[in-house]
């Protein structure tokens, strides 16, 4: 932004709607417990040498069926380069495959390995511990509305074309 792009007989924001938007943007309030609740879990998960986001992501691989990485990619809401810059340490630690889908070569198969699967089994109860106290700490609202009002507001908005 250039000096002439700024103009000081413009309007300033008044401090007062600073203060308003501290104390009432969504956005604000739901980085900072984001964060809050990813160190959280961070330091609990530390011990298995793990994240909160390589835990979200190992868990997203416990399934029945090998899932393909556009699928995990949408269900971590992430692309697929991020995805796969984050399955490359775990794959590194034997805790992850990713194999050629036999149905279409191009497509890639995620499976958790038997040390995956036993990783994620010892971090299980750390990890039901640590939920059990964070919801302890919405005590003055249901963690289960709070949970329902997160997953509304990360679901993509519907264009006027497809509804």
């Amino acid at each position: 932004m250039s000096k002439k792009d700024f103009n000081h007989s413009d309007r300033p924001v008044p401090f007062a709607d600073t203060l308003m938007v501290r104390d009432s943007c969504l956005c604000l309030h739901v980085r900072r417990a984001a964060r809050t609740i990813a160190r959280r879990f961070d330091d609990a998960f530390r011990p298995f040498d793990l994240t909160s986001g390589q835990y979200s992501l190992l868990m997203s691989l416990n399934r029945p069926y090998p899932p393909h990485m556009k699928d995990v990619a949408d269900l971590l809401a992430m692309d697929r380069t991020t995805l796969t810059a984050n399955l490359k340490p775990l794959e590194r630690r034997g805790l992850v495959a990713i194999n050629p889908d036999p149905k279409d070569k191009r497509g890639r198969l995620l499976t958790l390995t038997e040390d995956g699967l036993a990783l994620l089994a010892r971090a299980f109860p750390v990890w039901e511990k640590t939920q059990r106290d964070l919801e302890g700490l919405v005590a003055h609202s249901d963690p289960k509305q709070l949970l329902a009002d997160l997953i509304s507001l990360s679901q993509e908005p519907k264009q006027e074309s497809e509804k």
